[in-house]
């Protein structure tokens, strides 16, 4: 059970992994790897004391999901010249190396999102989210010591074509290899009447990705939500929604065989996505919907804002507020539940159901 608190590692304690899992890196290898990188990342990885768990800062790059890095076994140095990609990504493992790539693979270990042989399509809508996704997949991919395959799927729902190019040159200045096909939700979603049509675009969106996927092979999807979406998203549901539903790190789909849904940035903090976009003098495709360009204010993101409003307001008086919600998910005392489902389509049940029998105990 502890790496459901992978959370609390990354937040300055480091968890203690289950012998069997990792492997512990012989003494000897750890110091050849201290002599290649130039003593950068040398206090690091002595700390860690996990050969496959190393995220070095230094010229060597990182571990990412098990195995040793060739740069680090070779000696080699990182080239003085380098791409806007490049840079984008190599930061990834140096600038924001604790507070973007490490819980990045923690959430890819803590929730065994990624495993041998998979076919994942990352997919990508242009905004920040999903863009730095494909950065940390695509990175992550060059040194996993295990094989996985990883396409990146860009839906045009009908975009404008100032929305369009951008994505085309973000992913051209990131160096990602995308594949763009087109579908008609926006026309379908503009003639919805009445109210707002985000949930019905929603599902389409995910629909169309499920279907482009499979086409080309893949297993499973990869999307952008991140830690903030998480604890945001709950608390709607609950002020909102008048239900305590919670985003999962993955799930299975129920309409297409075989395929499932990861959330890969599940630890990763909004504020540094931003950060990292900043850094890196990138501008990414803000909501694009028709909808939203002929209305001031749009129901969910409405909500959404409220949430981040009310989360930085309770914050001022408790800093770990934010992590206490996300920890709760985890942490659900189903005894004190008044009444719960198992699932959207289950009947709810009631704690009265199971009363008596307690008392008969």
């Amino acid at each position: 059970m502890e790496g459901l608190w992978g959370l609390a590692g990354r937040m300055g304690r480091r968890p203690n992994r289950p012998e069997g899992r990792f492997q512990r890196a012989e003494p000897a290898a750890a110091a050849e790897r201290c002599r290649a990188c130039g003593g950068q990342g040398v206090e690091k990885e002595r700390d860690a004391g996990w050969g496959n768990i190393i995220a070095c800062g230094g010229a060597g790059g990182v571990v990412s999901l098990g195995g040793r890095n060739k740069n680090h076994r070779e000696g080699r140095t990182m080239p003085k010249e380098m791409t806007a990609g490049a840079l984008a990504e190599r930061s990834l493992i140096t600038k924001y190396r604790k507070t973007i790539w490490n819980r990045f693979i923690g959430g890819c270990k803590d929730y065994e999102l990624i495993k041998p042989g998979d076919r994942i399509a990352v997919c990508i809508s242009g905004g920040k989210d999903s863009m730095m996704l494909a950065k940390c997949m695509q990175h992550l991919q060059k040194y996993s010591d295990f094989p996985f395959e990883v396409e990146y799927l860009v839906m045009d729902p009908g975009y404008s074509s100032p929305n369009r190019e951008l994505i085309e040159r973000n992913a051209r200045t990131l160096e990602l290899p995308i594949r763009i096909f087109e579908s008609p939700i926006f026309g379908v979603v503009d003639e919805v009447e009445g109210g707002s049509p985000c949930y019905l675009c929603a599902r389409m969106r995910r629909g169309y990705l499920y279907k482009e996927a499979q086409a080309l092979g893949c297993n499973k999807i990869a999307l952008g939500h991140h830690f903030n979406d998480v604890i945001e998203t709950t608390l709607m549901s609950m002020l909102y929604g008048a239900e305590i539903k919670t985003m999962l790190p993955k799930l299975h789909s129920t309409n297409f065989a075989g395929m499932e849904l990861i959330r890969p940035l599940y630890l990763v903090r909004e504020e540094d996505i931003i950060s990292w976009g900043k850094y890196n003098n990138l501008h990414f495709l803000q909501c694009a919907c028709r909808f939203t360009e002929r209305t001031e204010h749009h129901e969910e993101d409405s909500a959404r804002r409220e949430m981040k409003r009310l989360i930085a307001e309770m914050k001022q008086h408790n800093k770990n507020v934010d992590i206490n919600i996300f920890r709760s998910m985890h942490n659900v005392n189903l005894a004190t539940a008044v009444g719960y489902r198992m699932g959207d389509d289950d009947e709810p049940h009631s704690f009265l159901e199971k009363y008596d029998e307690k008392e008969e105990m």
